[in-house]
């Protein structure tokens, strides 16, 4: 209990010499797991042991950070965190997202080296071990593609707050050059620039694989202060935006199991009925990428709602049925 009791102060410590504004009771007690007062009392704590910190005023409330860091004793990061960060990037490469492998790659090398000799021989073949004991499974699907000098014209566009230009083969005029103000980027089976066009537009998504010839423009583009890349996520099941609606999904008791560790969304409710199925509401637009993933679940899900939902299932079944010659 004194040992795990010290790695939790370590833990705090760390937080606030890696918080640049520093954090409040509040935001430390949310970190941990405990209450105010727990916190309050940690706080002290690594106060004593580490003087350097310092209150700031941000009325009502005040924060806490250590300014000058930690002394590289006690950021000796662990075996086990060095294979996940090992792990992390062999999946981001066996996925086609090699820019982003690179760059934890490029990170576990600069760990590598910052660590002392000793140190470093201590924790390599224990890295080894867990990695060579952990595998990452490779799903069927598409690459991503993820081209690097894309990926750095957009974040140079998001750091700087510039407008970005690029030739876009997609869309109703294929070929057209478009002007955006870049929003974020959301990763998955194909990785989309989240962006608006034109003054009043509304954020939409566009392929990475479809943009050629970005260029970053001597323009400010600001986001919206009200606009959040998860928000924007969370309003579709996928990418595809479209009218948001409230899903209600039955699943059958044979396939309870399964639900009740399943996330089908981020917004989900889910509830276990008297008959032992389990019922599942969320509200999100994307109904083809839903009636999908859907058709996974086989006869063990029922769509309550909408009724646009139970017409995307059954059109994606016919065409299905028509390609495969069932009528």
């Amino acid at each position: 209990m004194r040992h795990e009791k010290a790695t939790r102060l370590l833990d705090l410590a760390r937080m606030l010499a890696g918080s640049a504004e520093g954090l409040t009771l509040d935001e430390m007690a949310q970190a941990l797991g405990v209450g105010r007062r727990t916190a309050e009392r940690m706080r002290d704590a690594v106060w004593t042991a580490f003087p350097q910190m310092e209150a700031i005023d941000d009325p009502p409330t005040k924060r806490f950070r250590i300014p000058s860091g930690l002394d590289g004793v006690f950021q000796t990061p662990t075996a086990e965190e060095l294979a996940a960060l090992r792990t992390a990037a062999d999946n981001y490469k066996a996925s086609g997202a090699d820019a982003r492998a690179a760059s934890l790659y490029a990170l576990e090398a600069k760990l590598l080296a910052a660590l002392r000799g000793s140190a470093r021989r201590r924790v390599a073949p224990d890295v080894e071990a867990l990695v060579q004991a952990e595998t990452i499974a490779i799903h069927a699907g598409p690459r991503p593609f993820e081209d690097e000098a894309v990926l750095a014209a957009i974040r140079a566009a998001i750091k700087g707050l510039q407008a970005l230009s690029f030739r876009y083969e997609g869309g109703s005029t294929p070929g057209r050059t478009r002007e955006v103000t870049p929003l974020g980027v959301l990763f998955g089976r194909s990785n989309y620039l989240v962006a608006m066009e034109g003054k009043g537009g509304k954020p939409r998504s566009w392929r990475l694989d479809r943009m050629s010839d970005l260029k970053v423009l001597d323009k400010p583009a600001s986001p919206p202060e009200d606009f959040s890349l998860q928000a924007f996520a969370d309003e579709s099941f996928g990418i595809y935006h479209d009218e948001i609606q409230d899903v209600v999904l039955r699943i059958k008791p044979e396939g309870a199991e399964d639900a009740l560790r399943w996330r089908f969304h981020a917004t989900q409710q889910v509830s276990q009925e008297a008959d032992g199925s389990v019922r599942v509401t969320f509200r999100a637009g994307g109904m083809r990428e839903l009636a999908w993933h859907l058709f996974t679940w086989g006869d063990k899900i029922e769509i309550v709602g909408p009724k646009a939902l139970k017409d995307k299932m059954i059109e994606e079944l016919q065409e299905a049925g028509r390609a495969h010659g069932a009528w």
